[in-house]
């Protein structure tokens, strides 16, 4: 078969201590790959490490400590991340935050713009020196079905905005970026992907107290996204999981995501926020 032909990549997975992040890692650690994954909780990271070396039987598993929601936390872990790793072919943004009682530690911004948004736009381009150090890389963003039109109030951190509007303009303000940044660098795939509505994981069920898919459904096409040959080409697109069956397919994002008027001005403010 084409083992012969099987590289081994080196793979970032934010927010991998659970849910389709953790599912995903393990997958792709039973492959050979060398994984890292990333948790705000120590003792929670290194159990998780622990777990996934034992059922995948892979020893090149290690990961990276970040409280998301602290872009300095953030900027410690990039450091980390560059003493310790010389390249990156797969980075999967995957940490999101939905409903919580937790507040963001960074200014006055809604903690799920920061987690969902600014955190990976910061990890993402202080780690692109890694990305580009590999022959083909990949980088996956996960955005959602719930996709809202992000506000001036939104980005300039006032006003109360509630958990569902502020994650549906997280999301598309990572989908909006995801395309900004597909175009900005060519030699890397990027892709941003729903990885499907309600599946069973803590995030679903939390807030919404049931699920409609196995998480299995999120963490196959991430897997799938991040080291398959059918996506090789498939730069500066949204892949919608919940279109089709069992598999999604690409799909139009929101409006907005196609609006390069928008795009110029999300990204310009949020250089200003946090470059």
């Amino acid at each position: 078969g084409n083992k012969e032909i099987f590289m081994n990549k080196t793979i970032l997975i934010t927010g991998s201590t659970d849910g389709i992040g953790k599912l995903t890692a393990v997958k792709l650690a039973k492959d050979g790959h060398t994984i890292y994954v990333h948790g705000r909780n120590k003792e929670k990271l290194q159990g998780v490490i622990l777990e996934i070396k034992e059922v995948s039987g892979n020893n090149n598993v290690d990961g990276f400590v970040a409280d998301f929601s602290d872009l300095e936390d953030v900027k410690r872990m990039v450091t980390n991340i560059r003493n310790k790793v010389s390249k990156i072919d797969v980075l999967i943004n995957n940490a999101g935050i939905f409903k919580t009682s937790a507040t963001s530690k960074f200014e006055n911004f809604d903690i799920r713009l920061v987690v969902n948004y600014f955190a990976p736009y910061v990890l993402t381009n202080a780690i692109l020196p890694l990305l580009k150090n590999s022959e083909s890389s990949r980088i996956i963003n996960l955005s959602s079905a719930a996709q809202s039109h992000v506000t001036d109030t939104m980005l300039a951190g006032v006003g109360n905005v509630n958990a569902n509007e502020a994650y549906a303009q997280s999301k598309l303000a990572l989908t909006m970026w995801s395309f900004a940044f597909a175009k900005e660098n060519p030699s890397i795939t990027t892709i941003a992907v729903n990885p499907g509505s309600l599946l069973n994981t803590n995030m679903a069920n939390e807030a919404y107290g049931q699920h409609w898919s196995p998480a299995s459904k999120g963490s196959d096409i991430l897997y799938d996204l991040a080291i398959s040959e059918d996506y090789k080409d498939s730069t500066g697109k949204y892949f919608d999981n919940d279109k089709g069956n069992p598999k999604g397919n690409f799909a139009k994002a929101h409006q907005d995501a196609y609006d390069d008027e928008l795009i110029t001005k999300l990204v310009t403010k949020t250089e200003e926020i946090v470059g």
